[in-house]
């Protein structure tokens, strides 16, 4: 029997309790690799349906300009969590033991290629001796290109790379000003989309074709952040997983939530990229590995890759950058 003395006090830990629990989610600085376009409608539409709040996660999303400067960022203390290609956090780790580390495998598969203009005449990566190539400090695609181009029996030396603003790239593509332009296939409904405004289109060269297939973009965090936040890591990624596992069943959903968030996105566009994106994420590969997870494999096929392109020490171990052990099973 509760009496009226217990009463007052369960009303009043009641009352203590509301408080804390609004305001017990942990404050959580999340950094992109690129412009919010579909591909990130997982995050930024998870952040709008309360997908991060509800693990206690109070999430922060911002934009990145490129794999290398996102894991600047983290290892500057800007952010604390990223979006980031593989190959630029083994780069920067192998290099100058960059205190970054990838802890979630989201692409099993790479989707980089280059896009070029139909009217062009380029067809394959051989034709692009000679021509200009737009990128971004850090560019994952210029980091890969010269293996890609081995295998296209084409000389890298050959190619000019001309920096810019990776909101400016596919512009000057379809304003003729560079030759070609690094992006992500699953960026072509859109990209395409411009292009047909302006009567050109966009054709896509996948990297993958020459057989270049190795793991892509990744969620990464500072080592400090492992070793001192685990709880909060684990439920960071934990959110990550069933935002992206909404996002896979339901895109139209998680579309209209992300452009609640970022409203210059089309919702078309979002739903186009989110169904291609998916398809890297839940590969039947990743049955056998398990989300988010690596097999040693591939990591050091990725890594022979990345060395070779960078002269870089390909005895090293690329394990030294990676720490998937605290994903949920």
């Amino acid at each position: 029997m509760i009496t009226h003395t217990m009463q007052k006090v369960l009303c009043a830990a009641a009352l203590i309790a509301l408080p804390f629990s609004a305001t017990a989610a942990d404050k959580v600085r999340f950094q992109t690799d690129w412009l919010p376009s579909g591909e990130h409608a997982m995050f930024y539409g998870g952040w709008q349906k309360g997908i991060y709040a509800a693990e206690g996660i109070d999430v922060t999303i911002t934009r990145g300009y490129g794999s290398g400067d996102t894991v600047t960022k983290l290892a500057g203390g800007a952010a604390d969590f990223g979006i980031a290609d593989l190959g630029a956090v083994l780069t920067a780790r192998a290099r100058a033991n960059v205190p970054v580390k990838a802890i979630a495998i989201n692409y099993q598969f790479s989707p980089h290629s280059l896009f070029v203009l139909k009217s062009s005449g380029i067809t394959s990566f051989k034709q692009m001796q000679g021509k200009k190539i737009s990128t971004t400090p850090g560019n994952s695609h210029q980091l890969y290109f010269p293996k890609v181009a081995e295998l296209a029996g084409a000389d890298p030396s050959k190619i000019t790379w001309v920096n810019m603003d990776g909101g400016a790239m596919a512009a000057q593509l379809i304003a003729k000003n560079i030759d070609a332009a690094p992006f992500y296939s699953i960026h072509h409904y859109y990209q395409n989309k411009a292009a047909m405004a302006a009567k050109e289109e966009i054709v896509v060269l996948p990297f993958v074709e020459t057989g270049f297939a190795i793991y892509a973009a990744t969620v990464i965090a500072t080592d400090k952040m492992i070793a001192e936040k685990p709880d909060v890591t684990k439920r960071f990624l934990l959110a990550t997983r069933k935002a992206y596992e909404w996002a896979h069943a339901n895109p139209e959903e998680a579309c209209k939530a992300h452009v609640e968030k970022i409203p210059e996105v089309a919702l078309d566009d979002c739903i186009g990229s989110v169904k291609a994106t998916t398809k890297f994420v839940f590969a039947d590969y990743n049955k056998t590995a398990g989300y988010g997870k690596e097999t040693a494999e591939r990591l050091n096929f990725t890594w022979q890759v990345v060395a070779e392109s960078q002269n870089l020490d390909k005895s090293w171990n690329p394990a030294q950058a990676v720490d998937t052990s605290l994903l949920s099973k």
